[in-house]
C-alpha cells in the first residue's frame, strides 16, 4: 500500500503502480482516495486471494474506490479461487444470506478504463461497479466453471456511461447483469457462457417498488443452444417461495429485440411475461430466427419453437421464427 500512496501523491508525469509478473497472494485491499491525477495499474502477474473466509470483514477483495483517471491493464490475472467458498454459498437458496466476496469493485471511480486482464474463479461476482460513470471494459477474459454459483461476470448499479466491448466472459451465471440506476450502457462483441441459461432477459420480482425500466435494445445476437433466448419475466422467484401477494410494479417500455438469430433448447423460444398491473410498452420484435433443438427434453422430430406473451404491448417485423405473439 505504501507504493500505492506514493504514487496516488505524485505531480510527476503520469504515476503507475506495477506488479511485476509472478505469484502474489493478496488479502482483502482497498485502493482509494483522490490521486493528484490519473493513475495506472500495471498487473503483469497473478494476484491469488485468500481462500480463507475468515479473512475477509467484507463482501469485497480489491477494490479500487474514489479514484478519477484510472487505467488497469497489463495482461495479469486477479485469481479469487473460489472452489473453496462455492459450498459455503446459500445465495441460490435464500434471500437471507451472507454475500460472498466479489473480485474486483470498482466504486465512485470515474473516466476509467480496465484493459487486457483476466478474472478467473470469483467467489461470488468477478468485477462489480457501483456509483461510478465514463467506464471503459475492453479486451477481458473472465472465467468460472459452469456450476459455480452466482460467479456473474460483470455487475452494474447505479452507474452511467459504461461499454463493455471485445470480451469473453465464461462463469456459472449472468454474462453482464444491470441492476437500478444503470444508464448509458453499451455491450458489444461478447462471448457468454456456459453457466447462464439465459440469452438477453429482463427480470423483476413480484410486489416489488414502483420503478421504471426502459430503452433496451438487443441486437445482431447470435444464440447457440441457449435455454430461453429472449425472455422477459416479471413473476421472477428463483426460490421454493416468493413474495407474490401483488404483481411487479416495474413499468418495462421501449424494448427491442432485433436480428436475433441461433439455437434454443427451449421449446419456448420468445418467453414474455409482463405484469398485469403495469404491462410492458412499446415492445419490438424484429427479423427473430430462433430454431428449437430439445436438448434435454422429450421431443418431436420436426418440432417447431413457440413464443409466448401475457400483458405485453408492441410490433413484431420482419421474419419471426417461432411465429410473434405479439
Amino acid at each position: 500500500m505504501s507504493a500505492w500512496t506514493e504514487a496516488c501523491n505524485s505531480t510527476e508525469g503520469r504515476p503507475s503502480l506495477l506488479i511485476p509478473s509472478g505469484t502474489f497472494f493478496v488479502g482483502p485491499v482497498t485502493f482509494k482516495r483522490p490521486c493528484k491525477g490519473p493513475m495506472v495499474v500495471q498487473l503483469q502477474g497473478v494476484l491469488k486471494a485468500s481462500p480463507n473466509l475468515a479473512d475477509y470483514d467484507s463482501d469485497n477483495w480489491v477494490v479500487f474506490q474514489y479514484i478519477d483517471g484510472l487505467v488497469i491493464t497489463g495482461g495479469g490475472t486477479f485469481d479469487g479461487q473460489g472452489a473453496s467458498a462455492w459450498p459455503h454459498n446459500q445465495c441460490p437458496n435464500s434471500q437471507k444470506c451472507k454475500l460472498l466476496p466479489t473480485s474486483i469493485k470498482l466504486s465512485f471511480v470515474t473516466n476509467t478504463t480496465v484493459r487486457g486482464i483476466q478474472s478467473i474463479n470469483s467467489k461470488l461476482f468477478h468485477m462489480l461497479i457501483f456509483g461510478s460513470k465514463n467506464i471503459s471494459l475492453d479486451s477481458l477474459n473472465i472465467t468460472a466453471p459452469g456450476d459455480s454459483p452466482n460467479t456473474d461476470g460483470i455487475h452494474i448499479g447505479n452507474s452511467s456511461n459504461i461499454s463493455i466491448n471485445s470480451s469473453v466472459i465464461a462463469t456459472g451465471d449472468d454474462c453482464v447483469s444491470l441492476g437500478s440506476g444503470s444508464v448509458n450502457i453499451s455491450i458489444s462483441n461478447i462471448a457468454c457462457g456456459p453457466g447462464t441459461t439465459n440469452g438477453v432477459r429482463i427480470k423483476t420480482w413480484q410486489d416489488s417498488n414502483v420503478l421504471k425500466a426502459w430503452d433496451f435494445a438487443f441486437e445482431d445476437i447470435i444464440m447457440n443452444d441457449v435455454y430461453n433466448p429472449i425472455i422477459i419475466d416479471q413473476r421472477y422467484c428463483p426460490y421454493a417461495k416468493c413474495n407474490d401477494k401483488a404483481p411487479s410494479r416495474v413499468r418495462i417500455s421501449d424494448v427491442s429485440f432485433r436480428r436475433i438469430r441461433g439455437t434454443s433448447t427451449s421449446k419456448v423460444a420468445v418467453n414474455l411475461v409482463c405484469s398485469e398491473s403495469v404491462p410492458c410498452k412499446n415492445i419490438e420484435l424484429s427479423d427473430i430466427d430462433l430454431i428449437y433443438k430439445g436438448v434435454g427434453e422429450a421431443t418431436t422430430a420436426g418440432e417447431a419453437a413457440t413464443a409466448t406473451c401475457l400483458n405485453v404491448n408492441g410490433i413484431s417485423t420482419g421474419k419471426q421464427n417461432p411465429p410473434s405473439c405479439i
